[in-house]
């Protein structure tokens, strides 16, 4: 019977945590969608790359709203139980309080593990992946978020003013200045003007214009009846360079070990392997990010510990009320505590080391106090 009573509990609670998740998580992926729907409209990006892109950052959407979502399960989960009198099932049947927490505790490490995993694997993977979406890709569909009688300036070093454009997509009175190089551009005048593409390739047609060069203190002019510039090699100035969240969990780790000597260098060769981000300056956000994929997971048993606070005190206590929105503030307080704690991280490992211990220390704490408490309460009564 009370194998079925917490394959039951188990259930009620998993169930409800993965309806709130993926709920919560579609919400928040629908409105970045919308903002990454202005980015690649700005950036003119073509449509399945927008798509990937959105999709590839559904992981970390699920990794960010993962420990909130657990808590305010089990939460609300054991507060129903209470007020349906179902909890008191569990005790009639001879299951103590402290068998309750030593259960929850062994199913709280799978729900860690799993966020390790999410966090270390696979949303620095997707991320990466997203990112080498958008350096590999060109600029498609330029002439689609061209505006009339505005300066348009979402190409790097190039800015782009159109008098007027019709409806066939041919362009009048166009204005077009490049940066070539430091100090110097080039500043093209139209008459009228087209794309075409050709083999996903997008090339500005120019017709009966002058363009001017300057180079140092030298101007030249010249006039041409057509001339074409290839947008497709033109840079949009998105950040190409991979950040430190993209950077894969072992890369993390080798970086540490080559400035901290963790391990012996013939064990690991780590001096000879390139990686990005990897600079003595950087360090302490090296470390920050390895604190992020290992130890924030470390707080999941604390937060499934205070939710189990409640089961304490029954909801005949007069203060039952107080006490829900008390322990239900410690759970936030607690998941607002572990990400802020990524602050205290240095680039000296001995320092991290005491950071490193503060969840290990929190969970402790937690349970000693619930067991002192469960044992009070035995003895009252």
């Amino acid at each position: 019977m009370k194998k079925i009573l917490f394959r039951k509990f188990i259930y009620d609670c998993t169930f409800f945590f993965f309806i709130s998740l993926i709920s919560a998580a579609i919400i928040v992926w629908v409105f970045q969608a919308v903002n990454f729907l202005d980015l690649m409209v700005e950036d003119g990006r073509d449509f399945f790359l927008y798509l990937n892109y959105t999709l590839l950052n559904f992981p970390k959407i699920i990794s960010k709203l993962l420990p909130f979502a657990l808590f305010f399960s089990f939460f609300y989960v054991i507060s129903k139980y209470e007020l349906n009198n179902e909890l008191i099932i569990f005790w009639n049947f001879g299951v103590s309080k402290k068998q309750v927490i030593n259960f929850f505790i062994k199913f709280s490490i799978i729900f860690m593990l799993f966020q390790i995993l999410l966090v270390s694997l696979l949303v620095p993977t997707t991320q990466n992946f997203s990112r080498n979406l958008i350096k590999d890709s060109n600029i498609n569909f330029f002439e689609s978020f061209i505006k009339p009688k505005k300066f348009n300036d979402n190409i790097k070093g190039l800015t782009l003013f159109v008098d007027e454009k019709k409806n066939n997509g041919e362009l009048i009175n166009i204005y077009l200045k490049k940066e070539t190089d430091k100090g110097n551009f080039q500043i093209t005048y139209a008459k009228s003007g087209f794309f075409l593409s050709k083999n996903n390739n997008q090339t500005l047609v120019l017709k009966n214009g002058q363009t001017i060069n300057k180079i140092g203190n030298d101007l030249t002019t010249f006039n041409f009846k057509e001339s074409s510039l290839n947008m497709s090699d033109q840079d949009s100035g998105i950040i190409k360079v991979d950040k430190i969240q993209e950077t894969s969990t072992l890369n993390l780790l080798l970086c540490v070990n080559r400035f901290e000597k963790i391990f012996s260098n013939n064990l690991i060769k780590s001096e000879k392997i390139f990686i990005q981000n990897c600079t003595k300056e950087n360090l302490d956000n090296v470390f920050k990010e390895i604190y992020k994929r290992f130890l924030v997971p470390m707080y999941i048993p604390s937060l499934i510990l205070c939710a189990l606070i409640l089961i304490i005190y029954s909801k005949e206590n007069i203060n039952y009320t107080k006490f829900r929105v008390f322990v239900f503030l410690i759970g936030f307080t607690l998941i607002v505590f572990s990400e802020t704690t990524q602050k205290l991280i240095q680039e000296n490992l001995n320092f991290n080391i005491i950071v490193f211990l503060i969840p290990f220390i929190i969970f402790l704490l937690l349970l000693i106090s619930i067991n002192n408490k469960i044992k009070f309460k035995a003895k009252n009564n």
